[in-house]
């Protein structure tokens, strides 16, 4: 990919996230006149830059999003909330070619069809109801009567591909709006079916959608598979300030003074004068350890993105939700722009999606509920991040009805998480935790939001990755509030090492609670496990040598034990030896070793060893 094409990507990327806040903002304030403005300055860049690299496709679709724009600018009505799914849509297909674009290095040579579909959603030569089907669609949601549409309306898309000569932008705009239709009632698995079948003649469109209304959706064995969800891609370009470069250069320029000094102990040596090489060598090693240590945290501080770059993902995703569970909803954004390594940015989005979903499935009330309990109708959910230190702090806070312990506590035993006497011994907030088990769900039937019970496990599992943990606090008819604390990088970090048979492992202090000797007699046999008490509590002993296949060194009548925790549990690990605490730098496991079970990374220790480094919550489970 040439530069120019890499700069077209960064700068887009930039202006499809500024419209997108902006209409956003414009859909709860529709006379907000700067906002206006400045979604019509992002849909004109766009549109500039679209024709400077001559993407033809890209710049006829934002010309309509921006005629509409310029139409409201001179005067006109306020804008709808039809208007703001038009231009979001706009800018959805744009983020698609951004992706295309990234992944082949050039514009998409086949992207007019989706441009198509784009201008005839704006109603420019397209079938003169489709603009008004998406207007009462979003009237019929204000109004809450989901029923009176899934028929109708799939029934005026049906009758619109009888039309003589559509064009495919035709036949595409009619899928969409079909495809909206189900997305909006909760029907996403076949709006996904739809959208993928890579329909593009008005009969065959025309029988999928009839299919629709009769509640299957039946497509042609030749069409393509259903269409997946793309993942997000990951950065392959940062944005450094300019200050951040010239530390560095500034730290070479200090480093090649200590290489100078290490170079006049070497001559120090050679000529045998041992007296004055010590205190020299000394003073270097102080100094070389500091640039060392200012080196790190200087290449850590340009991999880092902004949270923005993910919470900036959610407003979309919680009006989408909101109107397929008619709630109303507004999300407020604190803190976004607290930096972290991109690493842990870019695998946040799921965890925070997730609970995003619970809280809106779960904990948030309809509105006809909040205002008999004397609460706002509209509810409010809160994403906020604050820096501590090395740690960052993400908050998601919703005032809905709380969690319900009560009905924790009978669902945990009726799946069978705990047993009904280990659930009485428990107090409130262990309780709570076990909405973190496997397969848990309150939920009393699926929907397209969540209840398939995989949702906080998935939370806990992800941020204890990527070396954080998950509290939660709930007060019942207040809220709930989900707290991730995670670590600025996961690329640095602080181990302990192990030594099992001839070779050092790294434990992440992160998961470490104590290190403790005991008797061999302590151990007892549960079945073809061992275990300990630790605390007046039974801990399961594993042996580290047994399970990473090394031969254990002779062992006395105490073991060495490293404690270790992963989630709520807790576990034994039985080493040869302890070792020391130490600052490393993590590197993936790669090639034929890439994507090893229970490794977190490797490094290499003073000696030229290379240092292990375990991932706990794989070992332990």
């Amino acid at each position: 990919m040439n530069e120019f094409i890499e700069q077209f990507l960064i700068e887009c990327r930039e202006l499809v996230e500024q419209g997108t806040d902006d209409l956003l903002l414009l859909e709860e304030r529709p006379g907000d006149r700067e906002r206006l403005d400045s979604a019509f300055r992002a849909f004109h860049t766009l549109k500039g830059a679209a024709g400077i690299v001559e993407f033809a496709a890209m710049e006829s679709a934002l010309h309509v999003a921006e005629d509409v724009l310029s139409t409201l600018r001179s005067g006109g009505p306020l804008i709808t909330a039809a208007q703001v799914g038009d231009c979001l849509a706009c800018l959805d297909q744009v983020l698609q070619w951004l992706d295309a674009t990234e992944a082949a290095g050039e514009p998409p040579t086949d992207a007019q069809p989706a441009a198509d579909a784009i201008i005839a959603r704006f109603g420019q030569g397209a079938a003169p109801s489709t603009p008004a089907a998406e207007t009462r669609l979003v009237e019929v949601l204000e109004n809450g009567d989901l029923d009176a549409i899934a028929r109708d309306l799939l029934r005026e898309q049906a009758e619109l591909l009888r039309q003589p000569e559509l064009s495919p932008g035709h036949i595409a705009s009619t899928l969409n709006v079909a495809g909206a239709v189900l997305r909006r009632l909760g029907r996403v698995d076949e709006a996904t079916r739809l959208e993928g079948s890579g329909l593009s003649e008005a009969q065959p469109s025309r029988d999928a959608i009839e299919s629709l209304i009769d509640g299957s959706l039946q497509l042609t064995a030749e069409g393509p598979a259903p269409a997946r969800e793309a993942a997000e891609p990951a950065a392959r370009s940062l944005r450094v300030a300019l200050e951040r470069i010239d530390a560095l250069v500034n730290l070479t320029g200090e480093l090649a003074v200590a290489k100078n000094a290490l170079g006049h102990a070497a001559t120090l040596a050679r000529q045998g004068e041992a007296q004055a090489l010590a205190p020299l060598l000394k003073e270097q090693h102080a100094e070389l350890e500091r640039l060392v240590a200012e080196l790190q945290r200087s290449v850590l501080s340009i991999r880092v993105l902004p949270l923005r770059t993910v919470f900036q993902r959610f407003p979309r995703l919680v009006r989408e939700m909101m109107v397929q569970l008619g709630k109303p909803v507004r999300l407020l954004t604190e803190g976004d722009g607290v930096e972290a390594d991109k690493a842990i940015v870019e695998n946040l989005f799921e965890p925070i999606l997730h609970i995003l979903r619970n809280a809106l499935d779960h904990g948030v009330e309809p509105a006809e509920v909040r205002a008999a309990a004397g609460k706002p109708p509209s509810a409010t959910i809160s994403l906020r991040a604050l820096r501590q230190g090395e740690r960052v702090l993400i908050e998601i806070e919703d005032d809905g009805v709380g969690i319900d312990v009560a009905k924790v506590r009978e669902v945990a035993v009726a799946r069978g998480v705990a047993s009904a006497e280990a659930v009485d011994a428990m107090d409130d907030t262990a309780v709570t935790d076990l909405i973190f088990s496997p397969g848990f769900s309150t939920a009393s039937q699926v929907t397209a939001v969540s209840g398939r019970g995989v949702g906080m496990d998935a939370v806990r599992t992800a941020v204890e990755r990527l070396g954080g943990r998950v509290a939660i606090d709930s007060r019942a008819g207040v809220g709930t509030t989900v707290r991730l604390m995670l670590p600025f990088t996961v690329i640095m970090t602080q181990v302990m090492t192990v030594e099992v048979g001839q070779q050092v492992f790294g434990i992440p202090m992160e998961a470490l609670v104590e290190t403790v000797r005991i008797p061999r007699e302590r151990i007892a046999a549960v079945g073809t496990a061992s275990a300990f008490v630790y605390r007046g509590r039974t801990v399961p002993l594993i042996d580290l040598s047994s399970a990473l296949g090394q031969a254990a060194c002779a062992r006395g009548e105490e073991i060495n034990i490293v404690i270790a925790q992963a989630g709520s549990e807790l576990g034994g690990l039985e080493v040869d030896r302890l070792g020391e605490r130490m600052d490393v730098m993590l590197k993936p496991m790669e090639g034929l070793l890439a994507g090893t079970p229970a490794v977190a990374g490797a490094t290499f220790l003073g000696d030229g060893r290379v240092l292990i480094v375990l991932d706990l919550h794989q070992l332990l489970h």
